[in-house]
């Protein structure tokens, strides 16, 4: 697949629901994550973006928690936004998507006056995100039955 495609915050139900498309394939179909811990009442408040390819398909998202639904994973700090939900579907891995997925969440958290961005990463992501400038700290812990590391960027 060559075809380009563009990032932007998901704006409206149309929008909304392409992101929880993907999610679903991602998360629900290809890992076995329940759905009823897939989805959750941080999505109602959260920033989410999507990547589309020029042809309208939808080809990952990522969401950003600010304020009160980001401090349970942030350490109680509030000027700290977590990243989470980053999907890329299968058709659209090595394009560079999940890169430019979690810059647009960085940007989110930049215009929104957050001062870090927090994740908990799959353990088998780890070198992604440190690529992308995340550190990890803490120990490993799981998450729907997978192994997780919480990871850091300053921005």
């Amino acid at each position: 697949m060559t075809a380009s495609y563009g990032v932007r915050e998901a704006l409206g139900t149309e929008d909304r629901e392409a992101c929880f498309a993907v999610r679903r394939e991602v998360f629900v179909e290809e890992q076995g994550v329940p759905r009823e811990l897939e989805y959750d009442t941080a999505d109602a408040t959260a920033v989410h973006v999507l990547a589309v390819r020029e042809d309208g398909l939808p080809l990952g998202t990522g969401r950003l928690l600010h304020g009160a639904d980001a401090v349970g994973r942030t350490g109680a700090d509030a000027s700290v936004g977590s990243l989470g939900r980053l999907a890329v579907s299968k058709a659209a891995r090595g394009l560079g998507v999940g890169a430019a997925l979690v810059r647009a969440v960085e940007e989110a958290a930049r215009e929104r006056g957050l001062s870090a961005v927090d994740l908990h990463a799959q353990t088998h992501a780890l070198g992604f995100y440190e690529r992308l400038g995340y550190e990890a700290y803490g120990p490993e812990f799981p998450d729907a039955d997978m192994p997780h590391r919480a990871m850091r960027k300053v921005l």
